[in-house]
């Protein structure tokens, strides 16, 4: 079946006899049981709820995953996965990732005993080096946010397979649509729901998808402990995300290279940096292991005042931290996203006063370029 039919009808599973083609919304706490030591198949929703797991099988058919599992957000999917270790572990981890992970890792995770180096994971002999007895994962992001790094995915996995290390692959920007990690080698795949996959700002979610039976085994655990699951309402309004995906996608990055064609010509823009584009330096890796190249840029402009223009001139594109949904958003990393990371840090890895993030929508393409083009007048 194709992945596009596959976003429409999910799962297929269903669990009423009305004949509803909307998923029902169990919005129940707990279920009762028929007898003592006998179980519906559904007990308390923290440890699964039937609109939940129609979710989450979709997501897995989706990934072509052994199980996937719905958290509240992306960063409750990643803090559940950092569970998997203990204390002493070390985890390498791509150096331009989503800032909120940064957090996680630098600040709790680092409390918690693990530790981290990071690498430009865009040339993966980079990796090598940082590998020591205690390394267990390797956690990368592609493309990454927000320099629209990438990295090939098969040939990380062919250095964790030899190391015996989990191969963790955060997959928001281009979805199963677009890029599958766990068939390229990948263990784990993350996705911040709230994104693409939801795909109308307006619901937080997050998932991990996972390859082997024992990882779904120690996961399961772990959701089931810590109890971070995705309430009903919120799965179904994923469901209902997820099932115009395909078109969705198909359409926001056929704009998005529209939009960073013109961005290139203007004078006031520096750089793009867009997967898509024949100068990118790792293009040849997204042609081979992913079916587009997604509808997320960044751009540099000429100094400061410029992007603070550009973020306050915009008649139809909005200023506001998130992507992936139908309405255009621009985002200014250093002061939202990577706030929380060191000065010169930022600024070594290129994430500047200078640098802005955009996430294209559902817009006319020649709106968004006319509004861009009065922003930057």
């Amino acid at each position: 079946m194709d992945i596009t039919t596959c976003c429409i009808h999910g799962s297929r599973k269903t669990y009423d006899r009305t004949g509803a083609i909307s998923v029902p919304i169990f919005q129940s706490a707990t279920f009762a049981h028929p007898g003592v030591g006998e179980s519906t198949g559904f007990d308390y929703s923290r440890l699964q709820n039937p609109t939940r797991e129609y979710l989450e099988q979709t997501l897995c058919t989706l990934d072509e995953g052994v199980d996937a599992l719905a958290f509240s957000t992306g960063m409750a999917a990643v803090t559940a996965l950092m569970e998997l270790f203990s204390p002493g572990d070390h985890i390498i981890a791509g150096e331009d990732l989503y800032g909120g992970s940064h957090r996680l890792f630098d600040h709790i995770s680092t409390k918690n005993g693990l530790a981290f180096s990071y690498a430009d994971t865009s040339d993966i002999a980079s990796v090598l080096p940082l590998i020591t007895e205690h390394t267990r994962a390797v956690f990368i992001e592609t493309p990454s946010n927000p320099m629209m790094r990438v990295t090939d995915i098969a040939a990380a996995a062919a250095i964790c397979q030899m190391h015996h290390l989990l191969l963790i692959v955060d997959n928001t920007f281009l979805t199963p649509y677009l890029q599958k990690p766990l068939l390229l080698g990948a263990d784990v795949v993350v996705y911040s729901g709230t994104k693409y996959l939801a795909g109308h700002n307006d619901t937080l979610a997050g998932f991990l998808v996972v390859k082997t039976p024992e990882l779904a085994e120690r996961l399961r655990f772990i959701y089931k402990t810590v109890g971070s699951c995705l309430a009903p309402f919120d799965s179904w309004l994923t469901i209902r995300g997820i099932k115009t995906l395909a078109v969705r996608l198909d359409r926001q990055q056929q704009t998005a290279m529209k939009l960073v064609t013109w961005l290139e010509q203007q004078p006031h823009i520096d750089r793009v940096y867009f997967a898509g584009l024949p100068n990118h330096p790792q293009r040849d890796i997204m042609l081979r292991q992913s079916r587009g190249f997604g509808a997320m840029f960044s751009f540099q402009v000429d100094c400061a005042e410029t992007a603070h223009k550009i973020l306050e001139s915009f008649k139809i594109v909005q200023y506001a931290e998130s992507l992936g949904g139908v309405e255009s958003l621009i985002t200014y990393p250093m002061l939202q996203t990577h706030a929380d990371v060191p000065m010169e840090e930022r600024e070594r890895k290129g994430i500047n006063d200078r640098l802005l993030r955009f996430s294209v929508g559902l817009e006319d393409a020649q709106d968004l370029i006319d509004d861009l083009s009065q922003a930057l007048a």
